[in-house]
């Protein structure tokens, strides 16, 4: 059975950071929160009717409550959320509970409170631990309430969580880069996220363009930072993804496995593979008209596209192949109904070049494939 994840998503910041392209919005005034956990239930409920049994007889693995800052809401009001999703699901005996967060002094005085609600998995959102390099991301948080961030997530019993951290800033150093992952390393996460700053269209960054390192600095740095990371033990297990054994966050396994997974809240994004199909569908996004459709009894829904089959082979690739292990190839047909027959020529055409490497039926990407990822991606396209 294709496991099913749920992914919740809080969409106010306390600032708006310059790079930032997610569905995030300025908490101006303060959050109507009991009207939001109300709305989110209620996009449950809504899914449910829809999805039915492809959903109520499958237990879920893990919950990402992303955002905005996730954290910026009370702890009462996070049990109050996860007790009313749990009222209406199954969790499996072991489930992930991620929460995002930021080090900031007001969210870390709440760590103990969302322990207690039930999460059990934080994801910071450090970004950097340098003070100028924060300041140029617009950041909220210190370079001191950045480094404080897990004693505190720590001492409220989370022995398990992500640190954030980018590379690639402006006018960053690679010895500034190391210095922030060195800092991340003598904090000893079980998990961590270091990827690239990229200039995304919609932010303040594309049309304020900071000065950026070179492409060549950039490729400096992170295979400096790969090699860092690798000699303290940590695996690099997926393009911007580095864990302790047995750490990796479960939740983005299963996107990348092509899993299937609910998304519930302003903007919130699903895939769900009923015996028919499989559907991708996505709420409306901005939270006053999120909110408004709750209060005034409408669906939530902003749209719903039901994925060609012949182009599952393409979507399934184009997340099984981030992994760094790759994935075996039994997989492809168990998420997607598709036979390795199918994309047989793409396979031994790729093997040919040398773009993948096949062992005792585990697929992967050469070095050379994960140049070429993008150009082999578009062989899994139907004509």
């Amino acid at each position: 059975m294709i496991p099913l994840s749920l992914y919740i998503h809080i969409p106010w910041c306390e600032k708006k950071c310059p790079y930032c392209d997610f569905n995030s919005h300025l908490a101006r005034t303060s959050v109507d929160e009991p009207a939001y956990i109300n709305a989110l239930l209620q996009d449950l409920d809504a899914d449910i009717v829809s999805f039915g049994a492809a959903i109520t007889e499958r237990e879920i693995q893990s919950i990402f409550i992303g955002g905005g800052t996730p954290s910026l809401f009370k702890a009462e009001s996070i049990q109050s959320l996860l007790q009313g999703v749990q009222s209406r699901l199954d969790f499996s005996h072991d489930i992930e509970i991620t929460l995002e967060a930021n080090p900031g002094s007001s969210e870390r005085e709440k760590f103990s409170g969302f322990r207690q609600a039930g999460v059990n998995r934080l994801s910071i959102g450090v970004q950097s631990f340098n003070a100028t390099h924060l300041k140029k991301l617009g950041r909220a948080h210190n370079s001191e309430e950045a480094l404080s961030a897990a004693r505190y997530a720590r001492d409220a019993g989370f022995d398990n969580f992500n640190l954030d951290l980018m590379f690639g800033l402006p006018e960053q150093s690679t010895e500034q880069a190391l210095r922030d992952v060195q800092s991340a390393l003598d904090i000893a996460p079980t998990h961590l996220s270091c990827y690239q700053l990229t200039i995304e269209p919609n932010t303040l960054f594309h049309h304020q363009p900071p000065p950026i390192p070179s492409d060549d600095a950039i490729w400096g740095m992170q295979t400096t930072i790969q090699g860092r990371l690798a000699e303290n033990g940590y695996h690099h297990y997926e393009v911007s993804a580095y864990a302790k054994p047995g750490h990796q966050c479960r939740h983005n396994l299963n996107y990348w496995q092509f899993g299937d997974y609910l998304g519930i809240g302003a903007g919130a994004h699903g895939k769900i593979t009923t015996a028919e199909n499989v559907t991708r569908n996505w709420k409306v996004k901005h939270p006053t008209s999120y909110l408004n459709r709750a209060q005034g009894g409408d669906t939530f829904g902003g749209a719903t596209n039901v994925i060609d089959p012949a182009e599952l082979a393409f979507e399934f690739m184009m997340n099984a192949l981030r992994l760094s292990a790759g994935f075996d190839l039994d997989l492809l047909q168990q998420r997607t109904g598709r036979t390795l027959d199918s994309v047989r020529k793409q396979l031994d055409d790729h093997q040919q070049k040398g773009l993948i490497e096949i062992n005792e039926n585990q697929l992967r990407l050469s070095d050379r494939g994960q140049q070429m990822i993008n150009e082999m991606l578009q062989d899994y396209l139907p004509d």
